[in-house]
């Protein structure tokens, strides 16, 4: 390990200008971001402890546990905006990093005559982690001696995984399971590594067995799903069978069902949307792993890659396949709610054509009504303008008896009907074109 204290610290990117000319403002971080995550430099024996700490309650907490460790050390706190934080630690170092959903404290120092490296690191007392552990590692990288290579006997044979890598400058064993301290244990036998080839190899093994697990949180999920899914699919099945029977079926009650079933459903895919992404994504790292590795098969044993292979796909297309059965059955339920409306509209488009029927008698019984109530009204009003006739002519016939007043009435009761039936005519007329200029 380099002694070197520069080594320990995360450069400031570069800014400014390049040879005079103005530098885009995402430039320094895209420069930066492939030397975020320098590995450390580790010459065997050594040793690495690495815990995963899920950080749901938010940034602060790192940052506080960041605080406390440098006030620990006497030296100065990192950024509240750092990513990524490296200090010096005894004879070690300690590197912290911050992800989207997890951070991760990684510890190098020498093995220890005991084997218990663990004592030296920031991980006892006094440490306070910043959520639950999600992930818990400890690589011994030791010389490559007939003494070290009888450690691979301690691991657990069911799952010990044994396999060259580094064209055989190193063999990597574990078995995947936890020491008693709750740590998955990685055994590196090391043949003549350069210390950034230790460090780099030490870092993937590291990340293997970090995303491996992450990924694999998915899992619980889709078992959980999977049943209510399945409920789901067969309540589909029920509502399209009524749906079927046109004698019985009550379009409005299916509709609420489909639209409750339709909700259930998209909460559950928008609860379990980031988890799923999140396991893929995280799949896909430990694949790019585990072929960076580049094993050579150990005659009798078992590559990282085939065990895990073996472990992992099965769960992954679980998670794939409940992802899939969720957007299939949106699809679904969007189709049968598509159908279901129309017949609604259907059924509503029939009343509304009923009561436009309805309505059409019952104006055209209403203009019948009218006009034999016009007839009555002529006649009446006939009537009375020609008794009002008849009391002149009878009027005149007193003062002089030149006519009789029952022949005026009766030659009056002729232009009197049609003067009557004209002025309703008029009037009903003049109502008509007013109604029209105000539809217009």
């Amino acid at each position: 390990m380099t002694d070197n204290p520069s080594s320990l610290e995360f450069l400031p990117r570069a800014t400014g200008s390049v040879m005079g000319f103005p530098a885009h403002a995402e430039r320094a971080g895209a420069l930066g971001e492939v030397h975020s995550r320098p590995h450390p430099m580790v010459e065997a024996p050594r040793a690495l402890i690495q815990l995963s700490f899920m950080t749901d309650a938010g940034s602060s907490v790192d940052h506080a546990v960041l605080c406390e460790l440098s006030r620990r050390l006497g030296i100065a706190a990192p950024d509240r905006q750092a990513r990524h934080h490296a200090m010096k630690w005894g004879q070690g170092s300690v590197r912290w990093e911050r992800h989207t959903e997890f951070s991760t404290y990684l510890w190098e120092g020498p093995l220890g005559e005991t084997g218990r490296a663990w004592e030296n690191s920031p991980f006892g007392n006094g440490f306070s982690p910043p959520g639950t552990v999600i992930s818990a590692i400890r690589v011994e990288i030791r010389e490559w001696t007939p003494a070290s290579e009888k450690l691979i006997a301690g691991f657990d044979p069911a799952s010990l995984c044994y396999s060259l890598v580094e064209n055989g400058a190193a063999a990597i064993v574990t078995d995947f399971r936890q020491d008693a301290d709750g740590l998955t244990r990685i055994l590196v036998l090391d043949r003549g590594m350069t210390p950034a080839r230790a460090g780099a190899l030490s870092q993937r093994l590291i990340d293997i067995e970090t995303y491996r697990t992450l990924a694999l949180l998915g899992l619980p999920m889709a078992l959980s799903l999977s049943g209510q899914v399945r409920r789901m699919e067969d309540s589909l099945a029920q509502i399209t069978r009524e749906m079927k029977s046109s004698e019985t079926r009550d379009s409005q009650t299916l509709l609420a069902n489909l639209t409750e079933l339709a909700a259930e459903l998209e909460a559950d895919a928008a609860a379990s949307l980031y988890r799923f992404g999140a396991s893929r994504a995280y799949d896909g790292i430990v694949r790019e792993r585990l072929e960076a590795l580049e094993e050579e098969a150990v005659p009798g044993h078992q590559t990282w890659a085939g065990f895990l292979q073996r472990r992992m796909a099965p769960a992954m297309r679980t998670c794939r396949s409940v992802e899939e059965r969720q957007a299939n059955l949106s699809r679904k339920l969007t189709r049968t709610t598509t159908l279901l409306r129309t017949w609604v509209d259907v059924e509503v488009e029939k009343q509304n054509r009923d009561l436009l029927a309805s309505m059409n008698n019952r104006a055209r019984l209403q203009l019948r009504l009218q006009q034999t109530v016009e007839g009555l009204s002529v006649a009446a009003v006939s009537y009375y303008v020609v008794g009002l006739v008849g009391y002149v002519a009878k009027g005149a016939s007193a003062a002089s008896h030149a006519f009789s007043p029952e022949t005026a009435t009766a030659l009056a009761v002729l232009p009197v009907v049609l003067l009557v039936w004209w002025g309703i005519r008029r009037i009903r007329h003049a109502h008509q074109e007013h109604k029209s200029q105000a539809d217009d």
